[in-house]
Parts: structure tokens; C-alpha cells; sequence
């Protein structure tokens, strides 16, 4: 099968995932620019090009969307997650500009944008997700975030939307009844214990439709997420605790966990050492920002190294910026916006192979207790 969307494959997918109204009357395609600071890359140029040919092909089938496309460009903001820059530019045509040759006379303001274009399809380098979803609080857009996609992606772009939203509501409503998780992971320095408090929390569905105004999420989706119960009520500390692990490479970083933040690393090795330093440094980094439940696994989807994509697979946790779910942290709280960050740790064999996801608890708000996973599987029902 061709790894490249056809129009009519790209008509269908808008109209699918946003199901235009017959006020709207146009689409923008969000593309970030590489500057001296971040230089280009094989995968964004490639990412770039993509943008360019959908804007094309839609275009070209304007009569049977009903949407006019444009292209919009904006300079990278030098990590995921950061707050978009206040204007962008809508491209001409030809070949791209760099990031450092925008002619500021020639920009829209990111209000004006919003306002002239009420769907959003952003492929960038650096996620947009926080940013947008914020965004979309104050203004009429729905948008698709599409950060580090890749065309070997595409095939997750051909799924049963229908069913995956189906699975994802499900475990949604599971996550806005749950008043913890117990998680129990299998490490090479042993068993590691995680208590989250989900309290005075509600879960997200992220299930590929986005119908609605005032929603931004990823595609391809496929996942229920909410964020843990952070401690900002007085007298209500969270109760969120235990030990993370995470494998990078050939080690595997254990985080403590104690009031929703990494406060430490108590395993040895470079990479703990760095970890380390880093949350020292930027504390807000250890925030546990996100518990995520993707399903795309079921459906014979692999992981490509991309969290775009491998985070819809299985569990995920997340560690960072959480106001965009919901959550209490946003770039306040970073020493600066390039710090800011929303990072996903995925526990699937394939991205943690010395990782195993033993068990997954739910409690919930009568004292039952659901098993929701074993051995890595999910034991609910679908």
C-alpha cells in the first residue's frame, strides 16, 4: 500500500476527523521553520514537503471539501510544547523561506489566524498541542497536532476512527471514576511500585475526532489521559508516590516520586546522573504531568520512535507541562520558555524492553478495585 494520502484520502480524513460546518470556509496547515539554533533535519524537511503536498492536493479537491488551504509558516519555538510566537505567515507558494528571512510586514497575528481559519492541521517539528489546546479555549478553532510525523505514520491515519474513539471512551470513562492507579513495573534492579492519585480529576478522550469547536489533539490518536491530582487544594497534598522507571538505552533511570514530583534519582549510571542534575535544575520538569491509556497495539500499529505515534500504542506517563489538560504546571513554573516541556515516557516492549508493565489497578471512588492491565495487556473488556 502506498505510504502517501491521495486527495480523495485527504478529503476524507478532514471531513472525518473535523466534519466541517457549512459556515467554514477555510483550513490552515501549521509548519514550523528550522532557524540557526535548531538546523534542519532529514524527517522535518520531509515533514515540510508532506505539508506542502496535502495543502496542494486538498486544493486541489477544494470542491469536494468545501475548505479553501493554506499553508502557514512560523519560526520554531526551540522545544515541545512552548507557547506558539505571536504572529505567522501564509505562505505564497514555491519553495519555503527560512526562518530568519520572514518579513515581519508581511505576518498575521496567531488571533487573526484563529478567527479566519477554524481548522487546524499542525505538522511541526515541535509539539503544538499545549499551545493550541489553550488556544482553543479562547477561540473557535478545533485542531490536529501532528508534531515529528513521519509518512511511515500513515497507515495509523487509514484506522476505524469509529472503534478506536469507541475503546478510548471507554477507558475515559474508567479514568473519570478511578480515584488512583496502583502500577506495578518488573526492572532489571527489581520490582518498582507507583501510587497515582487521580482525585479531583476527569479524563480526556483523544479517540481521532474532533468535531467540535474549542479541542485540540493529536492524530493518529488513540488514547484516554488525564493528569494526576497535583496538590493544589489546601490542606490536600496529592498522594501520588512510589518509584519510575524509565529505560533510556541500556539503563534505567528510577525516579522518586513524592507529592506528584520527581524530587530525586536513586538509581546509578550517566544517564541517572543526568536526570538528576536536570530536575535540580528545572524542577517542574518532574511534575508527572500525564497518565495515558492509548489502544492503537489492538490494532497492529508498531512503535516508529516517534511519540506522536508510539504514545497512542499502550501506557504512557508523562512528565512536565500539564495546564493544557487541565493540570496546574504551565511555563510559569520553567525557568524560561525553552524549558518548558511535556515529555511522554511510553511502556510498550519495544520502546522499554526492561520495563515490564506487571500490573495497573484502578481504585475507584467505592473502594472496588478494576484491574486494567496485566503483563502489559488490558484486561477490560472492549
Amino acid at each position: 500500500m502506498s505510504e502517501a494520502l491521495t486527495g480523495p484520502e485527504l478529503v476524507a480524513l478532514v471531513q472525518r476527523v473535523f466534519q466541517p460546518r457549512p459556515e467554514e470556509t477555510a483550513l490552515a496547515i501549521l509548519v514550523d521553520l528550522p532557524d540557526v539554533k535548531v538546523p534542519d533535519d532529514p524527517n522535518w524537511a520531509a515533514r515540510r514537503a508532506i505539508a506542502q503536498a496535502w495543502a496542494d492536493e486538498l486544493n486541489a479537491h477544494q470542491g469536494e471539501l468545501g475548505l479553501a488551504t493554506r499553508l502557514v509558516i512560523y519560526p520554531n519555538v526551540h522545544t515541545n510544547n512552548g507557547d506558539l510566537p505571536e504572529r505567522a505567515w501564509i505562505h505564497a507558494g514555491g519553495p519555503l523561506p527560512s526562518a530568519d528571512s520572514l518579513d515581519p510586514a508581511a505576518s498575521v497575528s496567531f488571533a487573526n489566524l484563529y478567527a479566519s481559519h477554524p481548522i487546524l492541521i499542525a505538522l511541526t517539528k515541535f509539539s503544538a498541542t499545549a499551545p493550541l489546546k489553550l488556544a482553543a479555549k479562547t477561540h473557535p478553532i478545533r485542531a490536529a497536532t501532528m508534531p515529528g510525523f513521519r509518512e511511515d505514520m500513515i497507515p495509523a491515519l487509514r484506522l476505524d476512527y469509529t472503534e478506536v474513539n469507541r475503546r478510548v471512551n471507554l477507558l475515559k470513562d474508567l479514568l473519570d471514576r478511578a480515584e488512583s492507579a496502583a502500577f506495578r513495573f518488573g526492572t532489571p534492579a527489581g520490582p518498582c511500585d507507583l501510587h497515582v492519585d487521580l482525585r479531583h480529576r476527569t479524563g480526556h478522550a483523544s479517540g481521532g475526532l474532533l468535531p467540535q469547536p474549542g479541542v485540540a489533539g493529536n492524530l493518529p490518536s488513540g488514547e484516554a489521559y488525564i493528569v494526576p491530582y497535583e496538590g493544589e487544594l489546601p490542606g490536600d497534598p496529592s498522594r501520588t508516590a512510589g518509584i519510575m522507571p524509565v529505560q533510556f538505552g541500556a539503563e534505567t533511570v528510577r525516579y522518586r516520586i513524592q507529592n506528584n514530583k520527581a524530587l530525586g534519582v536513586i538509581s546509578e549510571g550517566p544517564k541517572s546522573r543526568e536526570e538528576a542534575a536536570l530536575l535540580t535544575r528545572e524542577p517542574a520538569y518532574g511534575n508527572l504531568a500525564e497518565l495515558g491509556l492509548g489502544v492503537l497495539s489492538a490494532f497492529g500499529i508498531k512503535p516508529i520512535g516517534e511519540i506522536l505515534l508510539d504514545e497512542k500504542l499502550g501506557l504512557h506517563l508523562a512528565f512536565g507541562r500539564s495546564d493544557h489538560f487541565g493540570g496546574q504546571v504551565g511555563p510559569k513554573d520553567f525557568s524560561g520558555p525553552e524549558a518548558v516541556i511535556h515529555i511522554d515516557r511510553v511502556y510498550v516492549p519495544e520502546t522499554q524492553p526492561e520495563v515490564k508493565v506487571m500490573a495497573v489497578d484502578l481504585t475507584m471512588a467505592d473502594g472496588a478495585t478494576v484491574p486494567l492491565m496485566r503483563d502489559g495487556v488490558y484486561t477490560v473488556g472492549f
